[in-house]
This record gives structure tokens, C-alpha cells and sequence, in this order.
């Protein structure tokens, strides 16, 4: 009897769970994209302080950008994953669904 309600509580509380672990996400997201940009500009003052040429700097912005906008692509490859699978389930194949029930008085052109 223990195992049973053990169960039902570990069921209830996943849908708990998986929230605040989507909002972790998409926090991480904009925190890693600050922190790219932040170790660029710190590789490009590194660089402009070792070469004494000014110009330098902006070879490290331009990395921190470019990292930043790596992971910005990173995540939405993830979510188009995720949302490719989710599509998959029957339950929310509508698109499969209004192909198959396509009236014809509908799908012509008429003129009037």
C-alpha cells in the first residue's frame, strides 16, 4: 500500500519539477549568453594588453559574440528537437488530421 501512494506522489510532483527545470533552461540560456560575452571582452583586453595594438580588442568581442550566438543556436536546435518529437504524438498530429479531413467544397476555388 506504501508503494502505491509512493507512486502517485512521484507522478504528481514531476509536473512541478519539469517547470521550474524549463525556466532553469531558458535562464541558463541568457546567463550563458552574458558570460560569453563578458570572457570575450576579458580575451580581448588580454590581447590588446599583450600586443599594445588597439584594435585587438574587438577580435575578442567578436569572439564573445559569436560564442554567444553559438549557444543562442545550440538551444533552438534543442527545442526544434523537442518539438519535432512532440509533434510526433498522435494526440497532437492536427496537421496529419486536417490533411485527412479536407472537404472539397473547401479546398476549391470558386468564383463568384
Amino acid at each position: 500500500m506504501d508503494k502505491e501512494n509512493n507512486s502517485e506522489e512521484n507522478t504528481e510532483e514531476k509536473p512541478k519539477i519539469r517547470g521550474i527545470v524549463e525556466a532553469v533552461d531558458g535562464l541558463s540560456l541568457g546567463i550563458s549568453m552574458v558570460v560569453a560575452v563578458v570572457m570575450g571582452v576579458g580575451i580581448g583586453y588580454l590581447i590588446r594588453s599583450m600586443t599594445d595594438i588597439g584594435w585587438t580588442f574587438f577580435i575578442g568581442v567578436f569572439i564573445g559574440i559569436a560564442a554567444a550566438i553559438l549557444n543562442v543556436y545550440k538551444a533552438y536546435a534543442k527545442q526544434k528537437e523537442s518539438y519535432e518529437e512532440l509533434a510526433k504524438e498522435p494526440r497532437y498530429a492536427i496537421k496529419k488530421h486536417l490533411e485527412d479531413d479536407k472537404d472539397p467544397d473547401y479546398s476549391e476555388t470558386k468564383h463568384y
